[in-house]
């Protein structure tokens, strides 16, 4: 009994996982991800202790479809910037994240190397931009085939997919990314208020 009780507190904590006629073994604990704060993964990975790195995948200038220009607040076929990266912690792959940014409100931006530099900080230090807010979609996909090589997991592994509509203090959109973290290094923490708070959307109330 102490020893199921044991490994149940190691699967638990995300140091162990069992695999049916396998056996039970030894993994790294999941990091967790707060949903509430609002923070690139620069900052983030930074911030517990490890080497942020970003390795360039595209960055190229492409027209708005119906949808970028919706979300982004712009016409549509005006020029926005597709950012993709694959983001390192230590060195080990643990996102592959894609990323709009609208090229009439920040003209240039498409000339800096997002390999090497934050967008978040570049878009405070170069651009003077103040985030308020942001709201995102949280699923669990399978990955597709290019994530899976690129985050060295198994075809169609479960991957932590958040999609971010990020929003400034004067209620400008900015950016739409989507992220797909490893499912095996990442968990979903949210912290719920006992107070519900309303920005910019509906809040069910049961009578």
């Amino acid at each position: 009994m102490t020893a199921r009780e044991a490994l149940h507190g190691l699967k638990t904590s995300g140091y162990a996982s069992s695999l049916r006629g396998r056996g039970t073994f030894v993994t790294k604990p999941k990091r967790e991800k707060p949903l509430t704060q609002l923070r690139g993964f620069t900052e983030e990975i930074a911030e517990r202790g490890m080497v942020p790195a970003s390795r360039l995948l595209e960055q190229r200038v492409i027209d708005a479809t119906a949808e970028l220009a919706e979300s982004l607040e712009v016409q549509v076929g005006s020029p926005v910037m597709r950012l993709r990266r694959l983001r390192l912690a230590d060195g080990i792959p643990m996102a592959v994240e894609k990323t709009y940014i609208s090229l009439s409100r920040f003209p240039g931006i498409q000339q800096i190397n997002f390999g090497e530099k934050s967008l978040y900080q570049t878009l405070r230090d170069q651009f003077s931009v103040h985030l308020a807010w942001a709201a995102e979609t949280i699923e669990i996909l399978p990955a597709n085939c290019e994530e899976s090589r690129l985050l060295k997991i198994p075809a169609k592994a479960g991957v932590l997919s958040i999609s971010r509509n990020t929003i400034t203090e004067d209620r400008v959109p900015i950016e739409v990314t989507v992220s797909r973290y490893r499912a095996d290094r990442y968990r979903a923490l949210v912290y719920i208020p006992a107070t519900a708070i309303r920005i910019g959307a509906t809040v069910y109330k049961e009578n």
